[in-house]
């Protein structure tokens, strides 16, 4: 089971203060290439190392990425997540939609790079993304006498229970199917 996380979010990168340095066969590409274009190269030689070094009965997954749920900033910038009751169609679209450059769309821009790199892949995608996107709810948001709003991370027990679900409905699946 692997997965692309959240280090890959643009926000964190800076291309002019804080340039990524990508090597490829131990040689620094030069000039950098932009955080997109490293995912794209990170994600197909992992791909390929994996596929290459799997024993042939290996059952490889790559779960996508989980959303944030942040409103009104980024987590730095003073952003929460106060939603008590899930979101709404409509609501998702605001927050993670690309074409309206929502606060939270990192997840489905990573996942784009992640179904291309994936493509004519053996490994399976255990899509957790999208029904994420509707729990604004089930983040501990500012619970516990938090100074920050936690907008990333997942309350339990919840969601995280049905990806479990999900992950294991997958494994029983293939194994009828072998």
């Amino acid at each position: 089971m692997m997965s692309s996380c959240k280090w890959w979010a643009p926000s964190k990168f800076d291309p002019v203060k804080s340039p990524m340095l990508f090597f490829e066969k131990g040689i620094p590409v030069i000039p950098p290439v932009p955080p997109h274009v490293g995912l794209d190269m990170v994600l197909s030689h992992m791909i390929s190392f994996v596929e290459k070094k799997a024993r042939p009965t290996a059952i490889l997954i790559f779960r996508t990425q989980s959303p944030r749920h942040f409103e009104g900033g980024d987590w730095d910038q003073g952003g929460s997540c106060p939603r008590l009751q899930p979101l709404a169609p409509q609501e998702v679209e605001e927050l993670f939609s690309l074409k309206s450059n929502g606060t939270n769309m990192e997840a489905r821009l990573v996942n784009q790079h992640l179904y291309k790199a994936l493509k004519g892949s053996v490994f399976r995608i255990l899509d957790i993304t999208q029904m994420s996107e509707y729990r604004a709810d089930a983040h501990p948001s500012a619970a516990g006498g938090k100074k920050h709003n936690d907008c990333m991370h997942w309350c339990l027990p919840g969601l995280t229970d049905t990806w479990n679900d999900l992950f294991i409905t997958q494994l029983n699946n293939f194994n009828v199917r072998n």
